[in-house]
């Protein structure tokens, strides 16, 4: 994706055709494309903001986003499990297929991470973060010293 034009080059256009000018001569004096012009002075007619929109999909979505309880519930009775034998557990008892790098991008987000112990096995953890929001206790603070 491309990144936004800033919200100041923006502003200028929307003051500029604002005094009277054609979009196209914002364009040529704002060195920008006639189309950015014409959509922009639109989206600011419509929103009363020139403010790009948010690019992306939007967040919390995903066929995963259904199941975290589920995937949640099984680290947490067995925090050595693969990856991959997640992916196989979820497809053979919900029939959802998914990578098993999605799965451990997934957890990360829940508040897992990944520890190995002095043994080289790896097993999942949550976060002191995580475990706080659940447990309702105050996040960590950092010492003062």
């Amino acid at each position: 994706m491309g990144k936004s034009y800033s919200l100041d080059l923006r502003e200028r256009v929307v003051s500029f055709v604002d005094a009277g000018h054609s979009r196209r001569e914002a364009a040529a004096r704002y060195d920008v494309s006639p189309s950015f012009a014409v959509k922009l002075v639109s989206r600011h007619e419509a929103t009363g903001s020139a403010a790009p929109a948010r690019q992306g999909r939007p967040p919390g979505g995903g066929k995963l986003s259904l199941h975290m309880d589920f995937l949640i519930g099984r680290v947490d009775e067995r925090p050595d499990i693969t990856m991959p034998e997640l992916s196989d557990i979820l497809e053979a008892e919900r029939g959802v297929r998914a990578h098993p790098a999605s799965l451990s991008r997934e957890l990360c987000r829940a508040g897992f991470s990944y520890k190995k112990n002095a043994d080289g096995l790896g097993v999942r953890t949550r976060g002191y973060q995580a475990q706080a929001a659940d447990l309702d206790l105050p996040a960590p603070t950092p010492d003062a010293t």
